[in-house]
């Protein structure tokens, strides 16, 4: 029976948490409770303290292999690769990572459309990394990874001590998909990257801000941040993405 494979990645102990210890039980004694494979991890960045479930379990990356290359685009553009404000031509033809053949995105897949009604034109590569985040555009992702570099990005989190995330891949490849060639991650892995942008060491303390930025005008807010009580969500959007949910998909 296929079961939906879920990661929470929250970034502050609720104000009053006097024991970690004991909400982890209670958390564990909650997802005990049904059959599908949770990690989750649980940090206070002013204190340090952590809860920690399956952190270190292999998921299915989806979106949240975004944020790698949200990373390394900076991490470019501080190295003068590019500017950021530098304009890229929108298109939706890219590359098999099995045989280099062609594939396209369909927009009705897609959760932001408008990228597509501008093929051939010109977009700032800001406002691609900034639709790859907050409306988790697919074009606008394979655009940015076509220009830093899959294996790059990877490298990159081989460097932040993430050691686990694998990012091989665009959105969509189906032959990739098909053979298992797929972007993974942990909850270890998600946490400690947005711990570093949160600490401003992700790049530099200006990329790091700028990250945050994007990350802070996310645009799905109906899930995980709509059930947060104030006093968790306040401070969590204070730090960055307050949560990520990985489902399967290609």
């Amino acid at each position: 029976m296929f079961s939906i494979i879920l990661s929470i990645l929250l970034f502050m102990l609720p104000s009053g948490t006097k024991d970690p210890g004991d909400l982890k039980n209670k958390i564990s004694a909650e997802l005990a409770k049904n059959k599908r494979i949770f990690a989750l991890v649980y940090k206070d960045l002013t204190s340090g303290e952590e809860i920690l479930i399956n952190e270190k379990i292999n998921f299915h990356a989806a979106s949240t292999m975004k944020t790698p290359d949200l990373i390394e685009a900076y991490k470019q553009a501080a190295a003068g690769k590019f500017s950021i404000d530098d304009s890229l031509i929108v298109k939706n033809e890219f590359k098999s990572i099995v045989d280099e053949s062609p594939y396209s995105l369909n927009l009705k897949d897609d959760s932001e459309t408008e990228l597509y009604t501008k093929v051939g034109m010109k977009v700032k590569i800001y406002d691609l990394l900034y639709l790859m985040i907050i409306q988790s555009s697919n074009p606008a992702t394979n655009i940015v990874i076509d220009l830093v570099g899959a294996q790059n990005a990877n490298n990159t989190m081989r460097e932040m001590g993430a050691n686990d995330i694998q990012v091989l891949r665009g959105v969509e490849d189906t032959k990739a998909f098909r053979k298992g060639l797929n972007n993974t991650t942990t909850a270890f892995d998600q946490i400690l990257i947005f711990s570093k942008i949160a600490e401003g060491t992700a790049v530099d303390k200006q990329s790091s801000d700028a990250m945050i930025k994007i990350l802070l005008d996310q645009k799905f807010n109906d899930k995980i941040p709509a059930k947060l009580l104030k006093n968790v969500n306040l401070p969590i959007k204070q730090v960055g993405s307050p949560a990520l949910i990985m489902m399967p998909e290609s």
